[in-house]
């Protein structure tokens, strides 16, 4: 029986969080500029239907940053969550580095299709692709999928799937919650970013086995490093 409660909770979280200095992107990355998410949008919505289909698995979700004119379910056969990249800057740092969170290839894996507002998509997806892409070293990590809705099969776009430079792809899930439970960078902790995306997850009762587990264990080793009340 899968068991939808948490284990990591918002205290959990701020044990866990500290304010941290250090660079948001990586210094040796080119930073895509206007003329190039202009070009890499343009690329990527050439002959795809409207209203532009998004496929969230993660902070999209929670955070999608541009305006949705309808979401449903969605299942992406094929894919499946897998804190598979190594942070270090953003939500992480050199010292102590953190994990995103793409889609790895087998199993499958519930989430949303989030269809961009009519009319606003020419400049929401330089936005989108300017927080998700962030620079031309990554411009391959946008996709389109093929995802299962109640409305049937179709196309929808989605980001690191496969992930260019999975650094931690093979991890173990408990060297997973190990990583995940210390890492703090400019943006926030990977506690909170877990935190965020199972509560969504949660919330729009979309099941990962996976997902729960590794919060279970990040809540087990907050509270072996930072005890409550200690």
């Amino acid at each position: 029986m899968f068991d939808t409660a948490l284990s990591l909770t918002a205290d959990h979280v701020a044990r866990a969080t500290r304010e941290t200095d250090g660079p948001r992107h990586d210094p040796n990355w080119r930073l895509l500029d206007d003329d190039d998410l202009r070009q890499l949008s343009a690329a990527l919505l050439q002959g795809r239907p409207r209203p532009v289909p998004i496929f969230a698995y993660g902070s999209l979700i929670w955070n999608p940053g541009f305006a949705v004119q309808a979401s449903r379910r969605a299942t992406a056969h094929g894919w499946h969550r897998d804190f598979s990249i190594l942070l270090n800057h953003f939500r992480g740092t050199p010292e102590q580095p953190g994990l995103m969170l793409a889609l790895a290839e087998g199993g499958s894996c519930e989430g949303l299709v989030l269809d961009m507002a009519e009319g606003t998509e020419a400049e929401a997806m330089i936005e989108v692709l300017r927080r998700e892409l962030v620079a031309q070293e990554l411009a391959r990590n946008a996709c389109w999928i093929t995802v299962e809705t109640e409305q049937g099969t179709q196309e929808a776009l989605t980001f690191y799937a496969p992930p260019v430079a999975t650094t931690a792809a093979g991890l173990s899930i408990e060297g997973q919650a190990a990583l995940l439970a210390r890492a703090n960078g400019p943006a926030g902790s990977g506690a909170d970013y877990l935190h965020r995306t199972v509560q969504a997850l949660q919330d729009h009762g979309l099941r990962d086995g996976y997902m729960w587990e590794l919060q279970r264990l990040v809540a087990d080793e907050i509270d072996r490093l930072y005890p409550a009340g200690g």
